[in-house]
């Protein structure tokens, strides 16, 4: 009998690792960080639980990759300025409410409110990938202020929309959330900040 190919063993252990990944998220989604074990994801996986630890060491390292979230921010600033705050509240709910691998946004919120691994990930989501790209419009030295302003209503949105499911927000169309957020957004992104008192 023929050994397989390297390639083949390849796309096994890839078609592996996605699937704890697949597991993982919905065992954390469902149980929260404390309540999901390697057993029970390695059992919804139907692998061995070795296997878990064998791609990714711990359940904190599988944690971190389940949570490893590329939020794929638009070019802000190829966007005329006075659209970039709507572009990037559309930008938002349609990952949130449009790809299904989008849920571990959803997921890395709810986590991030008690597992400290979470809110480090959360943090590095937001100052990684959103303060750069605010930064990119001209204001490097206030993109971390602008960033997380901007996070404040993109987290507070996703929170009462998905977790608390807030009457108003919840029942809310996207177009509707778009036209009420948009201005704030907007202001973050592009008017003054103002003078913190000495």
């Amino acid at each position: 009998m023929t050994a397989p190919s390297e390639e083949m063993r390849l796309r096994k252990g890839e078609r592996t690792r996605r699937g704890i990944l697949r597991a993982a998220r919905a065992q954390f989604q469902q149980l929260g960080y404390s309540g999901a074990s390697i057993r029970s994801i390695a059992a919804a996986a139907e692998i061995d639980p070795s296997m878990v630890m064998r791609y990714f060491g711990s359940k904190e390292g599988l944690f971190a990759a389940a949570v490893d979230v590329d939020l794929r921010l638009p070019d802000l600033a190829g966007r005329p300025a006075g659209e970039r705050g709507r572009h990037l509240v559309q930008h938002f709910l349609t990952r949130w409410e449009g790809d299904p691998v989008d849920d571990v946004l959803v997921l890395l919120l709810r986590s991030a409110v008690s597992n400290e691994a979470a809110r480090t990930r959360m943090h590095a989501v937001f100052t990684e990938q959103l303060a750069v790209r605010v930064a990119e419009l001209g204001d490097p030295d206030g993109a971390l202020r602008r960033a997380g302003l901007i996070a404040t209503q993109m987290l507070g949105l996703a929170y009462c929309r998905y977790v608390l499911g807030l009457p108003g927000v919840a029942t809310a169309t996207a177009d509707q959330l778009v036209a009420d957020l948009s201005p704030t957004v907007q202001r973050y992104l592009s008017d003054p900040l103002a003078e913190c008192p000495a």
